[in-house]
């Protein structure tokens, strides 16, 4: 089987670092970029299975990442996971109007990250927020 491929989009290094280490202690393949424009870079070559990303990062923040991976022909079946400091109301629902297809908050709980992460890939189709 091959290695599922997920794609960490933050401008927090510990963050990149973090996540990327408990991903590839399951095996995944673990790319990372520091902000939406590097990420878009990438993915004109790179076919992820799962992309995390940050929302509040400088030249392309997560809400436009999300709003242009999910108008591409190519790569709108991806799932695209927010990961985001921004715990409130208001900013669940800025993230679903982007496009994002769920929603995750941090701190990173490091006991639950692999077992969501798990079950977004086992769908294989953008997950519901309900």
């Amino acid at each position: 089987m091959a290695r599922e491929t997920i794609l960490i989009v933050d401008d927090v290094p510990v963050n990149l670092k973090l996540v990327g280490t408990l991903l590839r202690r399951d095996g995944y393949t673990v790319e990372a970029a520091i902000d939406g424009e590097q990420a878009l870079e990438m993915l004109r070559t790179l076919d992820p299975n799962l992309i995390l990303s940050d929302i509040q990062m400088p030249v392309v923040d997560g809400f436009e990442l999300t709003r242009r991976v999910k108008r591409d022909e190519r790569l709108r079946h991806i799932p695209v996971v927010a990961l985001t400091a921004l715990a409130f109301e208001s900013g669940e629902e800025q993230a679903r109007a982007a496009g994002f297809d769920r929603y995750m908050t941090k701190p990173i709980d490091t006991r639950t990250i692999r077992v969501r992460v798990r079950g977004y890939l086992d769908r294989r189709q953008p997950v519901s927020w309900s």
